[in-house]
């Protein structure tokens, strides 16, 4: 088959099938193509963090099977989420997290509804890729457990990040 038979198909980004942090511990654990951006979302409630795949269209396990409004009424009673676009990029001496940017979203599983602007959720993903930290507004308990998340997933990525990063996250 020759190229004049059949162009070509352009991907605008490949996603990795197997989660990411399986136990590998190699280069690029965690990262996934669109520019190296990883959603990650974080339990308030829980303290707990995870890389959430599904999130880079909407459909994570926490927002599959949720209609999302952008008042907050409608998910009154919900339980608290910050999406974190995670953008890894490379300097001279390695990876490193460059772009770190978290999102609010509320979720009332009862009601089957919950609150999140759209618009603000690609926004910060874009600013993550232009590799921007933008976490000031996230709770001081949440700030901790992305920090522990972050230099617990790769403890070399955290080490060559941005001071900014350990600042804005209340880390030294």
């Amino acid at each position: 088959m020759t190229n004049e038979e059949k162009p070509k198909q352009k991907m605008g980004f490949t996603i990795i099938k197997n989660d990411p942090t399986d136990g590998h511990k190699g280069f690029g654990i965690g990262s996934l193509s669109l520019e190296n951006v990883s959603p990650v979302i974080i339990d308030v409630e829980e303290g707990t963090a995870s890389v959430e795949i599904g999130a880079m269209h909407a459909r994570s396990d926490v927002e599959r099977g949720i209609k999302f409004t952008m008042d907050r009424a409608d998910s009154e009673g919900g339980k608290p989420y910050w999406l974190v676009w995670v953008t890894i990029d490379h300097k001279e001496d390695g990876p490193y997290y460059a772009g770190v940017t978290a999102c609010e979203m509320i979720v009332n599983r009862e009601k089957r509804r919950g609150y999140k602007i759209l618009a603000d959720h690609v926004n910060k993903m874009d600013k993550s890729m232009k590799r921007h930290i933008i976490v000031e507004h996230m709770d001081a308990p949440s700030k901790k457990v992305l920090a522990t998340f972050l230099e617990q997933l790769n403890p070399e990525l955290w080490g060559r990040s941005d001071e900014q990063l350990r600042q804005d996250l209340f880390v030294e």
